[in-house]
């Protein structure tokens, strides 16, 4: 039974691990994943279930643990209460001016008019007008026996601070906290904004036409099939295909591709495009949630509960680290005193860094906060990236498998040529194969039956007699005056038509035969895609990823195309079964690693029978908006443009991520090692542990916000 569960009143990254490390130990609970970015938390749990019941035990767990935090059920279409959030961060900017105010002038007072007492009063001052929240939210989580919480460690450094006459540098410690807080809290918010610009891509009612009436309904409420309405600057709540109308379609938000699409008659559009320009008439071809803007927004809602190695190292590293600086700032206080004579002023003093220093927050939030970003700046170009466990398998990506037909290609065909025998003309050989194809939805009939439209040729004749279609063969139609046979050679060899020369050709020949007399054939051929040559290339150059091939198709057309775009490694006529076959053996290969380290294999497709091979792959990723709906559910990844440079920008979008978030950490270790060490030896101050921890935190979430640019 999954659940999920909207958190409100959770601050700290620290301890929305702990919470969730807590939940796992239910016994009910199967996996549980709190995702601080969206401030989400979903459980999985055993069934049966008294849903009841489990989230008033889940709230008062929740509770013991972080006395500020609460759940709710039923997730809002916002993430955050702006209001709420504004009021907040207001509270917060006087609170620091205060104190600000009330500590300049106590510096004054002591070091430039020589008046320590009234300097005294003025640092207190500014230290309760800072610290207070912190001082009370000790005292609540000290209750609930939450010793080793940021608040109540920050309390005891500051108050310690003051008890060796350090009254200045426990209203700084506070002061400079307070100041780190609200950065942070500002760059979350930036961060967490373009969850709910992601959330508007789903509109909140869809036009229909009642009697002579426009009437506003909930998408919901729609079925396939239904025509709902689309006025210029609205936008589209399911997809569809146009009916009557034509406009321009910003599609930005989709595809990150900012020049608008001109959809017409019989055009494609997606659910979460804005037209531009005219009404549009459109007939759904999904309901709500399945088209393409619920897709988006339940991909984006859900990618962070699949977490990473890195972050479950992280969260693993926080449960030892502050409990062993919390020990070793006890024993720095105690032992050169006891043991050596020491000051116990000296000695209490560096051991309040080490307190101040001890929150894992720097490590804790940095690193979900890059791979947010990586994610939002993927979802920014185009790209839905189910999780950020992928962002670093895409990074290690060093083979590359792809399918052919509509992957590499248009997957649409085409006829490029017409060879007519003696006694026909290219006319007559169209619409003898049109005449055929009539009633076979299979791709290469439509492009014969639309190559037949584009002369304004319509095939109108009687129904048949009769009507055969042998799957990968051909047709075969009887009608009241003639005989038609469209196919391949063997086919017509079946039939034992003469006088047909076999055509050596790449691409697809359909011969046609009338009343057992030949009469011709047709090439239809399937255009390689304008960006293929260039991402085969850079793919292969660039990021040195070996590059193959798995296709359906026959060995010739599938060599031909390989030919063109470089790819050496071509397996052709594959069933799923021989694609997945296929995909284990390059996946087993030792042979070819990177860094002394076996590397991901990618598998790129759109088709249903892609479906099994990109669930298989260390990451599947499907191309294009006509993408199946079974190969979009089993892909990591969804590129919603065609354009195969989406390809490359999601691997360089992946290695950016990583990069970034490899930094903070080792930012957050060597910054805060040096300070223990330093501290230790008395050469810093307080002021420099907080730049440890809150100032390591702000620079961490800065570097990490680079991720989301791209």
């Amino acid at each position: 039974m999954d659940m999920t569960f909207r958190i409100s009143g959770l601050d700290c990254a620290n301890c929305g691990a702990k919470i969730e490390r807590e939940i796992r130990k239910c016994p009910e609970v199967v996996e549980a994943s709190l995702d601080f970015m969206q401030m989400k938390l979903r459980i999985s749990t055993v069934e049966p279930l008294n849903e009841a019941a489990f989230k008033k035990n889940l709230q008062e767990l929740i509770l013991r643990i972080e006395p500020s935090v609460r759940i709710v059920k039923d997730l809002p279409k916002e993430m955050d209460s702006t209001t709420a959030k504004d009021h907040e961060m207001r509270v917060r900017r006087i609170v620091i001016l205060s104190g600000l105010v009330l500590f300049l002038l106590g510096i004054t007072a002591k070091y430039l008019l020589a008046y320590p007492s009234v300097a005294a009063l003025l640092f207190v001052g500014s230290y309760l007008f800072t610290g207070l929240p912190v001082l009370w939210t000790a005292a609540r989580n000290l209750r609930a026996r939450k010793v080793l919480d940021e608040n109540i460690l920050m309390s005891i450094a500051t108050i310690g601070a003051f008890a060796i006459s350090q009254g200045s540098e426990a209203a700084a410690v506070m002061l400079f906290y307070q100041i780190g807080v609200y950065f942070e809290q500002k760059a979350l918010q930036s961060s967490r904004r373009s969850i709910s610009e992601v959330l508007t891509l789903r509109p909140d009612y869809a036009n229909i036409l009642v009697g002579d009436a426009l009437v506003r309904v909930s998408p919901d409420t729609l079925s396939v099939g239904d025509v709902f309405i689309v006025k210029p600057g609205e936008r589209i709540p399911l997809d569809g295909i146009v009916m009557t109308g034509e406009s321009y379609l910003d599609m930005a938000a989709l595809t990150g591709e900012p020049v608008p699409s001109w959809a017409g008659p019989k055009s494609v559009v997606l659910s979460g495009s804005i037209n531009q320009e005219s009404v549009l008439f459109i007939q759904a071809t999904a309901i709500s949630s399945e088209s393409t803007a619920s897709r988006i927004i339940e991909m984006v809602s859900g990618a962070g509960a699949k977490k990473t190695v890195r972050e479950n190292q992280i969260t693993r590293f926080a449960t030892i680290y502050t409990p062993v600086v919390v020990s070793m700032a006890i024993l720095l206080a105690v032992i050169p005193p006891l043991f050596f004579g020491q000051s116990f002023a000296t000695w209490i003093y560096r051991a309040l860094s080490f307190l101040v220093i001890s929150c894992p927050c720097a490590l804790v939030i940095s690193v979900p906060l890059g791979y947010f970003g990586g994610m939002g700046a993927a979802s920014r170009n185009g790209i839905l990236i189910k999780g950020s466990s992928y962002l670093d398998a895409l990074a290690e990506v060093t083979r590359i498998v792809f399918d052919k037909t509509g992957t590499l290609t248009e997957g649409v065909f085409t006829v490029t040529k017409i060879v007519p025998q003696e006694g026909y003309s290219d006319e007559d050989v169209l619409i003898l194969a049109a005449l055929a194809e009539k009633y076979s939805n299979h791709p290469i009939a439509v492009s014969i039956r639309n190559a037949a439209e584009s002369i304004a040729v319509k095939p109108d004749s009687p129904a048949p007699e009769t009507y055969t279609e042998i799957p990968g063969r051909g047709v075969r139609v009887a009608m009241p005056d003639k005989e038609i046979l469209v196919g391949n050679l063997a086919f017509m060899e079946e039939a034992m038509i003469e006088g047909i020369t076999a055509e050596v050709s790449s691409s697809a020949v359909l011969y046609v035969a009338v009343n057992r007399k030949y009469a011709g054939y047709l090439i239809i051929s399937d255009r390689i895609k304008a960006s293929a040559k260039d991402t085969i290339s850079f793919l292969r150059e660039k990021q040195s990823c070996e590059i193959a091939m798995l296709t359906g198709d026959r060995n010739s057309a599938a060599a031909t195309v390989a030919a063109e775009l470089g790819i050496k490694k071509v397996y052709g006529e594959l069933l799923p079964e021989g694609k997945w076959e296929q995909l284990e053996k390059f996946m087993q290969d030792p042979i070819y690693l990177r860094k002394g380290k076996r590397g991901t294999t990618l598998f790129v497709g759109d088709g249903m029978n892609d479906a099994p091979v990109l669930a298989r792959a260390d990451v599947g990723i499907t191309i294009g908006v006509n993408a199946s709906g079974a190969a979009v559910e089993s892909a990591d990844a969804v590129i919603l443009s065609s354009d195969l440079t989406g390809l490359n920008k999601s691997i360089l979008i992946a290695k950016k991520t990583v990069r970034i978030v490899s930094e903070n950490i080792a930012l957050a270790l060597i910054v805060k090692g040096i300070i223990l060490v330093l501290a230790s030896l008395g050469i810093t101050h307080l002021w420099s542990a907080i730049f440890a921890d809150v100032g390591v935190s702000l620079l961490a979430i800065l570097n990490a916000i680079r991720a989301g640019k791209f």
